[in-house]
């Protein structure tokens, strides 16, 4: 399918047309990655379904799902996540927190423009992209310092494990960030994805 990944096309079903329209009708194209998850409709609802029940129960806003899905996309090294909500990040939060949330730590920048709260999440999300099993008691207190209670780091982690996972399989399985993701995407948030796959053409 070149762009849309290593897999063949979907053999068509009444679910394939479904993800298909749906995307038609958000976007105006059928997205790579939907080529990708169209093989198996009923895991990407599941996926679905337990993203948005883990964000519930962390409670996340929209903009704290943007500064997540960043900070996870770009330190898993996955440009497809990293044009799509850095995209979605700097309609909420401005093109240059987009663009330092997608760095990281590079070049001294500390997460300039995020809340105490942004921050903490965003340091707990690349930790677990990192190294999940190097977490310490020091590490939730701060997630506790800054609001959460313990249902809502549950809900907080199983939503960046459900991000991690989904940008596994669209890396692992060759979707390109779309030509058009690619275009819609502020100077500045183009700009600071220097890794991942090259969008398509």
């Amino acid at each position: 399918m070149g762009d849309a990944g290593f897999l063949t096309e979907p053999a068509r079903s009444a679910a394939v047309d479904a993800m298909y329209a749906d995307d038609r009708e958000q976007d105006g194209y059928v997205m790579n990655l939907t080529r990708v998850w169209a093989h198996a409709p009923a895991v990407y609802d599941a996926w679905s379904a337990f993203a948005v029940a883990a964000a519930e129960a962390a409670g996340l806003s929209f903009r704290m799902k943007g500064v997540i899905v960043s900070a996870v996309a770009s330190e898993l090294g996955d440009s497809y996540c990293s044009y799509a909500w850095g995209t979605r990040l700097a309609a909420a939060a401005g093109e240059e927190v987009a663009a330092t949330v997608l760095r990281g730590e590079e070049a001294g920048r500390h997460d300039d423009g995020l809340d105490a709260r942004e921050r903490a999440v965003a340091a707990w999300a690349r930790r677990l992209v990192d190294d999940p099993s190097g977490t310490g008691p020091a590490e939730v207190a701060a997630l506790r310092a800054v609001g959460y209670d313990d249902r809502q780091i549950v809900g907080l982690s199983a939503y960046i494990g459900s991000r991690i996972a989904f940008a596994t399989v669209n890396g692992a399985l060759g979707a390109a960030p779309d030509a058009e993701l690619h275009a819609s995407a502020p100077d500045a948030v183009r700009e600071a994805i220097t890794w991942g796959r090259a969008p398509a053409r």
